[in-house]
């Protein structure tokens, strides 16, 4: 069956087509700058590259165009009803959903109504899945989300210690992103273990620009850093995870900083870009930090310290583990940050051979943990869009 992965942002449309179950890519691409004059269709068949440059005035006529480009001469289809299934990247499903559904109706409304829980990412997710409803109208399209994986947390885990009210009337709790992302590397954690998922303890790390640990037991999240939104947890390229909720009070009061002053300060202006001044690239910090600039030393730190100790109350919340999993772009492939953020943890059974992990070739699914090791520390490269195709084949076959 062939699957088409979409991941609608607000100006751009990511798309891969896999066959599945195999997994085999079949073609990807980028249309991007969506709503300005000179739009960019990015496309990927085989060992073919084309680009084309040209206005794509609203998220319709993008998709129109990949679809295009799918079909016919250099496309992987004859026609478009060869597309088995539309597997559709939602950021937000609230409460709503624990696993991946069939869009309809009513998961149309739902994706809607948590606009206010994901006012960045859902609507253009929304967009998405509207268009490809109406251009695809007999091709089974399903949603994938990003909270799903986290909604088994019990609510020890996913409460906050506010009037309950605000959990009742407002949904305001705890609710955990990069869903798909830890799903799916706890699961090939499992494989290189050689066992079930149900049988294991599993914190995944997935450090990229936005970075977030999960703690995994029985194939189950139980707990996770990030929260009500993604600003929670680790410290991010622009963001900066756990922080005293008062230090906005005290912007707001001292610097007459405005809600959405503070709101674009901490989402854009802090993190390793915050504390850095100048960059929120790990290679750069990395960089700088050898050449004995000493704020690029202070972000390894601090990022590097938030890591392991949210790696440690992952621990004492699963009671022990089994395995550790480096993941997404600064995880895979920065052995500094993942020898960094382990060591002084060998009391808990964390021990890495460092020239395994050194030497981890880049792209491979790797342990680096030493032979002594308690817990296996491995690095997974993730893949979300192969992850969203393999939800959107279950999902249709049942």
């Amino acid at each position: 069956m062939k699957i088409l992965v979409i991941n609608s942002g607000s100006s751009s449309i990511k798309y891969k087509c896999f066959e599945m179950p195999e997994g085999h890519v079949l073609a990807s691409g980028l249309c991007e700058k969506i709503g300005e004059p000179t739009g960019r269709l990015t496309r990927h068949v085989g060992d073919r590259d084309t680009v084309t440059e040209r206005e794509f005035p609203d998220h319709s006529a993008a998709l129109e165009a990949v679809l295009a480009g799918l079909t016919g001469e250099g496309g992987v289809f004859e026609r478009l009803d060869e597309i088995g299934g539309v597997g559709h990247r939602v950021v937000h499903g609230g409460e709503a959903y624990s696993g991946s559904v069939l869009i309809d109706d009513d998961v149309i409304a739902a994706v809607r109504d948590n606009i206010p829980l994901a006012p960045l990412h859902n609507p253009p997710n929304l967009l998405g899945l509207e268009v490809g409803r109406k251009l695809l109208p007999g091709v089974p399209q399903v949603g994938v989300f990003d909270t799903a994986f986290h909604q088994n947390m019990p609510a020890s885990a996913y409460l906050y210690a506010l009037p309950y009210e605000l959990y009742q009337e407002h949904r305001v709790r705890r609710y955990g992103f990069h869903g798909t992302s830890h799903a799916y590397v706890s699961k090939r954690a499992a494989r290189m273990l050689g066992k079930q998922p149900e049988d294991l303890r599993i914190i995944t790390c997935h450090l990229g620009n936005g970075a977030s640990i999960a703690a995994i037991k029985g194939g189950r999240s139980v707990d996770t850093s990030m929260g009500f939104t993604p600003l929670e947890g680790l410290v991010m390229g622009t963001r900066p995870g756990d922080m005293d909720a008062a230090i906005v009070l005290f912007l707001q009061d001292h610097l007459g900083m405005s809600a959405k002053d503070v709101g674009t300060l901490l989402n854009k202006k802090s993190g390793l870009l915050g504390l850095t001044g100048r960059t929120n690239d790990m290679r750069e910090i990395e960089a700088a930090a050898a050449n004995g600039d000493e704020r690029a030393r202070l972000a390894i730190e601090v990022y590097c310290h938030r890591v392991k100790k949210h790696i440690g109350a992952s621990t004492a919340v699963l009671g022990g583990v089994d395995a550790l999993v480096f993941t997404a772009g600064v995880g895979e492939n920065s052995s500094l940050i993942r020898k960094t953020c382990v060591e002084g943890l060998e009391a808990l059974g964390f021990t890495m051979d460092l020239t395994r992990n050194e030497t981890a070739p880049r792209g491979v699914e790797t342990d680096v943990a030493a032979a002594d090791s308690r817990v296996r520390i491995l690095v997974i490269p993730t893949d979300e869009e192969v992850a969203i195709a393999e939800e959107t084949y279950a999902v249709i076959q049942k």
